[in-house]
């Protein structure tokens, strides 16, 4: 025998539980992106990107392409989706891969301190407001 979900908060309505596979169906099972991506790094929609927003297969694909229509972090694609980290590298990898958003990586092997420092304060004040 089965036993029924134990009664919500009101005591009427069973309490559901989260749709744990629902991120992991996003990304087709994918766990690893095709190309690595920082958290920091800014994500926006391309020309072709824009013309494809009402065309998506995948509302996952079409939510990430329309938050990048101005630059954004994967960390703050991420937050502003609620989803995991892992999963949104998948997506916008694959929207890279497509040329429907490009990728500006914040940092380079040979940035300053001074360059680090100032990506670590627009960072933390990036999450503040979040």
């Amino acid at each position: 025998m089965i036993d029924d979900p134990p009664p919500g908060p009101d005591g009427d309505e069973p309490r559901r539980s989260p749709a744990l596979a629902r991120p992991y169906a996003w990304t087709e099972g994918r766990t690893a992106p095709a190309v690595e991506i920082a958290v920091e790094a800014l994500v926006e929609t391309t020309a072709a990107g824009r013309a494809e927003l009402g065309y998506f297969s995948s509302s996952a694909l079409a939510q990430v392409t329309e938050l990048c229509l101005r630059p954004r972090s994967l960390m703050e694609i991420a937050a502003l989706l609620a989803l995991p980290l892992g999963v949104v590298r998948v997506l916008v990898s694959d929207l890279m891969q497509d040329h429907l958003v490009i990728v500006r990586d914040t940092l380079t092997d040979t940035s300053s301190w001074d360059e680090r420092h100032d990506l670590m304060e627009r960072v933390l004040h990036g999450l503040r407001d979040l």
